[in-house]
């Protein structure tokens, strides 16, 4: 096997769709605005600065899954997509999937964010298989807690080797924007820094990693 790996928030977009589902919620009317915003604020900023608790974060995001049925949720992604997503898809994320899918490689999308949030954009680009820290679902519903390791930092190699329940890949590429997906490219034989935060340029750079502008 020959695998492209591909990270989702700031690398295939040019926004973090975890963070913007929440702002989307608030500028919706969908959740109080002064608690959610303020959470989701302080998160983020865990997360840009490495130290993010992935199980407590996804919690909160989980909370308001738990509220609605699947109709809803899956017509209110509809509308984020629509009104959030799309417009961020980033061009060269496309033709770089193209790309290994022309060559043959097998393409996975890996992130952080939840299946819930995820799995419909990565479809979106193309990507059909994804890694990504999984809510819980029992009876049709979401109980708000996350199943499986989080697939943050080490927990994405770990989850990845889950996916690969031992098939050997002969070569292997990945793409990412931040310092938390190091164990990642590290991992990887072509490592590539796409826009990447300042830990990861410097990384990058010591690394020889190839580093690339995909900005809209």
């Amino acid at each position: 096997m020959k695998l492209a790996l591909f990270d989702l928030d700031h690398t295939l977009l040019n926004t973090d769709s975890d963070y913007s589902w929440g702002e989307f919620l608030v500028n919706e009317g969908l959740v109080d605005p002064t608690r959610h915003r303020q959470m989701n604020d302080q998160f983020y900023e865990d997360y840009k600065a490495g130290q993010l608790d992935p199980i407590a974060y996804n919690e909160f995001v989980f909370e308001f899954l738990t509220q609605h049925d699947h109709d809803y949720l899956h017509d209110l992604h509809e509308l984020f997509m629509k009104k959030v997503i799309r417009p961020q898809m980033r061009p060269e994320g496309f033709a770089a999937i193209e790309k290994h899918r022309d060559a043959g490689h097998e393409l996975v999308g890996i992130t952080a964010t939840s299946d819930f949030i995820t799995t419909p954009i990565f479809h979106e680009f193309g990507i059909t298989e994804t890694i990504a820290t999984n809510a819980e679902v029992i009876d049709g519903q979401y109980t708000g807690k996350v199943i499986n390791i989080a697939c943050y930092q080490k927990g994405k190699l770990a989850r990845l080797e889950q996916w690969l329940q031992g098939r050997n890949v002969e070569e292997s590429w990945a793409y990412s924007d931040s310092i938390n997906d190091r164990f990642l490219l590290d991992y990887a034989d072509h490592a590539i820094a796409v826009n990447p935060d300042d830990r990861l340029v410097v990384l990058a750079k010591e690394q020889g990693w190839d580093i690339q502008d995909w900005s809209i």
